[in-house]
């Protein structure tokens, strides 16, 4: 009888655990520029939990918002480039909340065969990228934050070198290099298609490239700086066909949250905890990405109770 009642104990606690063992497929959507990091909190996370098979999709951090509000694609984490986006694409409708996790800056990366590459500084690289020799390329402000940011960045370099000309010749330089997200543009300058790329500080880390580390008066770095880079906007496509949207110049926040359609939330909330907790900020800060939280959230009170740690009530 005790051996019964033994073998029937060990039972129910088997199925207990089977039942909080995490399984099945989890979606996430995320900026290009995740792509190094999570790929490792991947690995990471199936050690704990080997039974969820995760799929990443990569993609301008407003296209992966798109996938979710006009195509109706099921996704269990959406992780931003630029918290905004979740803001105005996915809340309310497609979300309830937006955390804030990491920052990045703006840099210029080349490579050693790179045109004029041997005498670029931060005082000349706007002379340098006039160039008619020179090709740079940058990513799709429609589609991706990398893209309306390099906009801004060679706004601000007007002001900040006090010559209007920077971004009114930049501008309408090299149109068909522009691609959608800013890890596509990796291949161009690896062929030496293009001699140079508006890009993160955090990916030119993580693929071992040049890079030229700008003025904080236009990376779009520093919180003390939010009233400089304010004064830069751009125009870029709204909701709707037709419609427009201003972005204007602010430090580089990212976000992350889990839509409503998510299919396995209950991975996803697991996910989301590894993401911001501490083995996930620490792959974060190795990959070039500084961690920003516990920061302000217009949704805190929206926010799962197990991830309410990692934001602060805006209010």
């Amino acid at each position: 009888m005790k051996t019964i009642k033994l073998f029937m104990i060990s039972m129910l606690l088997a199925l207990t655990a089977n039942a909080d063992e995490l399984s099945g497929k989890l979606t996430v959507f995320h900026a290009g520029s995740l792509s190094v990091p999570f790929k490792e909190m991947v690995t990471a996370f199936n050690k704990k939990h080997p039974d969820v098979e995760i799929l990443l999709e990569a993609a301008g951090s407003r296209t992966c918002a798109r996938k979710i509000s006009d195509l109706n694609r099921p996704c269990d984490v959406m992780a931003s480039a630029d918290y905004t986006v979740i803001d105005q694409l996915l809340i309310p409708e497609h979300a309830d909340w937006n955390i804030k996790f990491a920052a990045n800056e703006m840099t210029l990366v080349y490579h050693k065969a790179s045109r004029r590459a041997d005498e670029i500084n931060r005082d000349n690289w706007p002379e340098i990228l006039a160039d008619k020799t020179v090709i740079f390329g940058r990513s799709d402000p429609n589609a991706d934050p990398c893209g309306y940011r390099a906009v801004l960045t060679m706004k601000l370099a007007g002001n900040y070198y006090q010559n209007p000309a920077i971004p009114e010749t930049l501008l309408k330089k090299d149109l068909n290099y522009i691609r959608p997200k800013e890890t596509d543009l990796l291949g161009l300058l690896e062929s030496h298609s293009i001699d140079y790329i508006f890009l993160y500080r955090s990916v030119a880390q993580q693929h071992g490239l040049e890079y030229l580390l700008l003025p904080d008066e236009i990376n779009l770095k520093k919180d003390e700086l939010t009233g400089a880079y304010a004064q830069a906007s751009v125009e870029i496509s709204g909701n709707k066909p037709g419609e427009t949207v201003t972005k204007t110049g602010a430090p580089m926040v990212y976000g992350i949250t889990i839509p409503k359609n998510a299919g396995n939330p209950k991975a996803a909330m697991a996910f989301v905890d590894f993401i911001l907790g501490p083995e996930g900020t620490a792959i974060m800060e190795r990959s070039g990405q500084p961690t920003v939280g516990p920061s302000p959230s217009d949704s805190f009170e929206r926010i799962p109770a197990e991830l309410k740690k990692y934001a602060t009530n805006q209010k």
